[in-house]
């Protein structure tokens, strides 16, 4: 199994300098790379501090300035945001400039808060349908002279300029859960990404028997790779571990009220949760966060992951973003390279 880091700047108070938290972002990624780690993940977000990422090409063309090493990976375009030709010559360029150590994951998104500003009326499934649309023809305008007459996108004979430095363009990885979105990955010859949310290990296994099955429907298809994407703290002791629970469960709850899209925002803040409403929350708790994420002492972390690789993910990526400070995200990713990862040499 390797291992990757899933991080985006992200700001939860108005006092915060946001180029200070890039200059964070940036340090978290070279420790990544010199730690020995596979790859690093950025995403992409619109109008949101709670993760602040417009365009992911910029932030990975920097750090391919500044790290080694890792691949740089897209975690993950929002797929409708885009249309398939500037897409596929921004991926391209931005491979190229990488030296061919671009990964591309792309995903419906999650958030109707970007929809009604990105693409107003649109909803989730419109949203995968674009996806659905559009991975196929990021792979025809790569191998070039490719027209498409779709739903959502119709275009006549192009191709991508400039043509991405890995031959086929880069790997396109898919956010998937359910056993359609599995399918379709697998079938247009795509890795698989997959995010656990609040059911703690059985989802995990849930969701490899799930690609599991759509690898045994495609024979002809090679097995792709497929990630475990899950929120990691490694704890100096259990009273930290308790505090990091703390922190992750107040870091859901916040993703939760995005996503619900109920609370007012201003300047690109939502509306702070009031600590009863944290603690009135149905379902995240702080004893949730410790059953269904890594969170503990490095020889907790050990016993857990090395349950995810006998079920055979490939990659197991250190999910950062919890509203720490600078320091304590610091100290756990240090932890998790020094102690944690030796186990899996």
């Amino acid at each position: 199994m390797r291992f990757s880091l899933f991080v985006h700047m992200e700001r939860v108070s108005a006092e915060q300098d946001q180029r200070a938290l890039y200059n964070e972002f940036v340090e978290l990624a070279k420790i990544a790379d010199a730690g020995g780690m596979h790859a690093v993940w950025t995403g992409e977000h619109h109008g949101m501090d709670f993760t602040i990422a417009p365009n992911p090409f910029l932030n990975l063309v920097d750090l391919g300035r500044q790290t080694k090493n890792v691949r740089l990976g897209t975690g993950t375009i929002v797929a409708p945001f885009w249309h398939p030709i500037k897409l596929a010559g921004e991926a391209a360029m931005t491979d190229m400039i990488l030296d061919g150590r671009l990964d591309l994951g792309v995903a419906r998104g999650a958030y109707s808060y970007e929809y009604e500003r990105m693409v107003p009326g649109m909803d989730a499934w419109d949203a995968g349908q674009r996806m659905r649309e559009l991975v196929p023809a990021l792979q025809g305008l790569w191998a070039g002279d490719y027209a498409q007459d779709g739903t959502y996108y119709s275009f006549p004979a192009s191709t991508s300029s400039p043509k991405p430095v890995q031959e086929g363009g880069p790997p396109i990885w898919v956010a998937a859960r359910d056993p359609n979105s599995h399918e379709f990955a697998v079938s247009n010859g795509c890795q698989v990404q997959v995010t656990p949310l609040w059911q703690g290990d059985a989802e995990i296994t849930k969701l490899m028997d799930t690609f599991n099955a759509a690898c045994a429907k495609f024979p002809d298809v090679p097995r792709p790779e497929i990630m475990l994407l899950n929120h990691t703290y490694i704890a100096a002791d259990e009273a930290d571990a308790q505090l990091a629970a703390e922190d992750i469960n107040r870091f859901y709850c916040y993703f939760g009220a995005w996503f619900k899209n109920e609370r007012p925002v201003t300047q690109g803040l939502i509306a702070p949760l009031s600590d009863e409403e944290i603690a009135a929350h149905p379902f995240y708790t702080p004893e949730a966060m410790l059953r269904d994420n890594v969170i503990g002492t490095a020889d907790v972390a050990i016993n857990r992951i090395k349950g995810y690789e006998a079920l055979a993910y490939d990659e197991y990526s250190f999910w950062i973003d919890s509203g720490m400070s600078f320091e304590r995200k610091k100290a756990s990713l240090t932890r998790f390279i020094d102690q944690v990862m030796p186990a899996f040499a």
